[in-house]
């Protein structure tokens, strides 16, 4: 069961590694008190990079719950609106 969650969340844990980087960068810029137009275009860039990021992940909890659903199709509709509701 590891391998099948390593393998489908690989690439999303990757995303969010350079995420990551891209924060201290702007942490970084913040210290040695670089222009603020900069440091705002990184944001920028990071913040895009996070919304992809999720985006990926409410794909995937979309496709669990189409690709796992026994119920019929009405209520797997009322499901993913639920997710739609809830997570955007």
């Amino acid at each position: 069961m590891t391998e099948k969650i390593t393998s489908k969340h690989e690439p999303l844990l990757k995303r969010l590694a350079r995420v990551e980087g891209q924060i201290r960068g702007i942490q970084a810029m913040i210290q040695r008190e670089a222009e603020c137009e900069l440091i705002a275009q990184q944001f920028s860039a990071a913040r895009r990079a996070l919304d992809k990021a999720y985006q990926e992940m409410l794909a995937c909890l979309l496709e669990e719950t189409v690709l796992n659903s026994s119920e019929d199709k009405a209520q797997t509709l009322q499901e993913v609106r639920k997710i739609f509701t809830k997570y955007t």
